[in-house]
This record gives structure tokens, C-alpha cells and sequence, in this order.
């Protein structure tokens, strides 16, 4: 089956260049960062599985950052609602909504407001810290096993 759209082309070695150049702004202890993500995305593996297993360690390392949580959504949460898009907020006067062609940026204070409880109600049913990390580790455990596996 064709894939409905071609993976993106260009210069990997440029696209981590500015990935790592954007992640800069976590080492600025001035800010604080939440991250939530669903196991279904950590796992779904869109590279080799040694790539997969580093960027699930950098999660580790990053969770451990004084100013940085991350949160994991993980598989048999009883939860009333599923995250259907990725969002993000930024404070309380703004945040933004992927779709698969761009993005929707909010500026409502109800919207904002809306987004702020989905943020909380998520976070709610998800794990963080040790928990978190060792979800992770498991993770990046079972991609080097496929990595290993004949």
C-alpha cells in the first residue's frame, strides 16, 4: 500500500544540528517545561531501534532536569478522554494545536482555558518521575532487543 504522503527529505545531519540548538532552551533554569506524551508515541518507532532507544534515554536524561517533568500516558489508563492532537501551551495567553497540515495558534482565554484542563486531566492519569523513567527504561530496553534479534 502506498503511503498517503512521502516521508520528508532533506539533510539529517541539519535537522539534528537544529533539533539540539532548539533544545538549548531546556538548559535555562529560568523556565519550566512539562512534557506529557503517550506511551503509543514513545513506542511507535519511526527509525532504526538504536536511534528509538537513544531518544527514549534522552527523555530519561531530560526528566531528570531540575526545571524539566515528563509525564507518560501510559497504555490501560482508564481515562474518559483520548488525546486526539498534539498541543501545546505556552502560559495563559497563548497556546497552539497540530494537525497534519499545519497549525492552529489560540489566543481565546476560554480556549486557552480548555486546553489548560486537558493538560491537567492527562496529567492526572499519567506517570511521572521514577515512574516515568522506568516506563521509559523498558522501553528503551525492548528497542535494543529488537536491535539484537536476528
Amino acid at each position: 500500500m502506498d503511503m498517503p504522503v512521502e516521508p520528508a527529505q532533506g539533510d539529517t545531519s541539519r535537522a539534528i544540528a537544529l533539533k539540539l540548538e532548539r533544545q538549548a532552551v531546556l538548559q535555562n533554569r529560568g523556565k519550566r517545561f512539562e512534557f506529557l506524551l503517550t506511551e503509543q508515541a514513545i513506542r511507535w518507532q519511526l527509525c532504526s531501534a538504536p536511534v528509538m532507544a537513544l531518544q527514549v534515554d534522552r527523555l530519561i536524561s531530560l526528566s531528570r532536569f531540575p526545571n524539566v517533568k515528563v509525564g507518560i500516558l501510559s497504555y490501560g489508563r482508564d481515562m474518559a478522554v483520548g488525546p486526539m492532537n498534539t498541543f501545546t501551551l505556552y502560559d495563559d495567553s497563548l497556546a497552539t494545536v497540530e494537525t497534519f497540515t499545519g497549525q492552529i495558534v489560540l489566543r481565546d482565554p476560554k480556549d486557552i482555558s480548555h486546553y489548560h484542563l486537558l493538560f491537567s486531566y492527562f496529567g492526572d492519569h499519567a506517570l511521572w518521575d521514577d515512574q516515568a523513567r522506568t516506563l521509559l527504561a523498558e522501553i528503551s530496553t525492548g528497542f535494543m532487543r529488537l536491535h539484537e534479534s536476528p
